[in-house]
């Protein structure tokens, strides 16, 4: 393969590559994990950078939109994608077509994350840094890379793609790519340097410089034994044992990586007007996803009515960084601790958004609505277990931050039931199997009693989940 400067669309290097993928690429896409357009036709695809990282190898920045005119959107997708004349055994299930056209005709294109030649080179790259094209490789300049670490692509239910070498570090790639700096390196980073030693430190990255500047992957070291929230949990619950003690500590671990975050990014003053904005893009957001999923739209009153409630509220609690997407699958226990992962935020949000100071209690209630599905993914459900976890969370919270979030149902309701909405859409577009998990977090929700804050017992009330 001719060696491929970095291209941009409307090069005739651009358009020459993309004649070879883009059919390969519109049926490919849509069938990724981490793929967000599911169920919405790629109308068009663009070619936003191609740099060649080894001979046969392809770094691309692809943009793919879909419909047209006012109703269209889009995302952009970091892809590594080989191409050979033969495939190995090895490499048939990264297959993703035979080019047709263009400067790649008669050559097997497939999927070069799966290729251990590729990320193994890839690793070096991040071991001696300097730049490939728009490509950057860094690194923290105190740590040792070794050489020579194998690489292994991990096969997880996932938006990103993750590999481990060596059982040492683990590489998270970054599938769907915005412009700016991402929070899963900026945050980390900013923890690490606070002294906090709840978050793996990175140790390596890499970012595109154009088209437009953005995070592309970040490198840390990988805890072989530890066993994610998740897993713990649904263990707790296959064998009846009580899991208050493990919540209780996550509880202390989240608000201990909260004040750390408040200490690196300055808090923002309480603010009603800020309520009021927030709980209007908690609606538009509600409707948005009542439209898309009819089964909603009974209980929008009763859901709009906790916005209410909060638009209305006096601040009290400063808005600050925080994780932003929160549950017990972000969350690993190693060495007999909790360490807290995955900074990136909701994917699906602005990375703006996402980089915006919130209010610490939408970490909370992720965190809370997490027990809940862990409790109805086994039969019978057991609601029981999900109040004594989401209590014990609470209290550890509160032990280690000095404020109950339970003291300000008003709040957690609002922050609660917009995680609801959000997963109801998530649900409805990757998982269907799952909605009746957040629609009945909904149906609670939506009839839930709008105690106001300080007036009575906590709401809202956790054994209904």
């Amino acid at each position: 393969m001719p060696r491929t400067a970095p291209l941009h669309p409307g090069s005739l290097g651009s358009a020459s590559l993309l004649t070879s993928v883009a059919g390969l690429l519109r049926a490919w896409l849509p069938r990724q994990r981490w793929f967000a357009g599911k169920g919405r036709p790629i109308t068009e695809l663009t070619l936003l950078s191609a740099t060649e990282l080894h001979p046969g190898c392809l770094h691309l920045l692809v943009h793919a939109q879909h419909g047209t005119g006012t109703l269209s959107s889009g995302d952009c997708y970091q892809l590594l994608l080989g191409a050979r004349e033969v495939l190995p055994p090895r490499l048939i299930h990264a297959y993703i077509g035979r080019a047709s056209e263009g400067p790649l005709a008669g050559l097997m294109v497939y999927d070069a994350f799966q290729d251990p030649r590729s990320t193994g080179l890839l690793l070096e790259r991040l071991r001696n840094p300097g730049t490939t094209g728009p490509l950057c490789f860094e690194r923290d300049g105190q740590v040792t890379i070794p050489a020579g670490l194998a690489p292994r692509l991990l096969d997880t239910e996932q938006s990103n793609s993750s590999l481990v070498y060596g059982d040492t570090y683990i590489l998270k790639i970054f599938r769907r790519v915005q412009p700016g700096i991402n929070p899963d390196l900026e945050v980390p980073w900013a923890l690490v340097r606070q002294g906090c030693t709840r978050v793996p430190p990175p140790v390596a990255w890499f970012r595109i410089s154009q088209p437009q500047e953005a995070t592309l992957g970040v490198l840390q070291p990988f805890l072989p034994d530890a066993v994610d929230g998740w897993t713990l949990a649904l263990q707790s619950l296959t064998s009846g044992r009580d899991f208050a003690e493990e919540a209780y500590e996550l509880g202390r671990a989240t608000a201990e990586v909260h004040l750390a975050l408040a200490a690196a990014f300055p808090p923002d003053a309480p603010s009603r007007s800020q309520n009021r904005q927030l709980a209007a893009a908690m609606t538009e957001r509600l409707d948005a996803t009542s439209a898309c999923v009819p089964a909603v739209m009974p209980y929008v009153p009763g859901l709009r009515a906790a916005f209410d409630a909060f638009a209305v509220l006096d601040a009290t609690r400063p808005a600050q960084r925080i994780h932003g997407d929160l549950h017990l699958g972000q969350v690993l226990w190693a060495d007999m601790r909790w360490f807290v992962i995955d900074f990136e935020g909701e994917p699906a949000r602005p990375l703006a958004e996402r980089r915006r100071r919130q209010s610490p209690v939408r970490d909370v209630a992720g965190m809370l609505r997490s027990f809940d599905y862990a409790a109805r993914s086994r039969r019978p459900w057991r609601p029981a277990w999900a109040r004594r976890c989401r209590d014990a969370y609470c209290a550890g919270y509160a032990a280690e931050a000095g404020w109950d979030p339970r003291d300000e149902p008003a709040l957690l309701c609002a922050y609660e039931t917009d995680r609801a909405v959000y997963e109801v859409l998530y649900e409805a577009r990757h998982r269907p199997d799952w909605l009746s998990v957040p629609l009945a977090a909904i149906a609670r929700l939506a009839e839930a009693d709008r105690t106001p804050s300080g007036s009575g017992p906590p709401a809202p009330s956790f054994h209904n989940a």
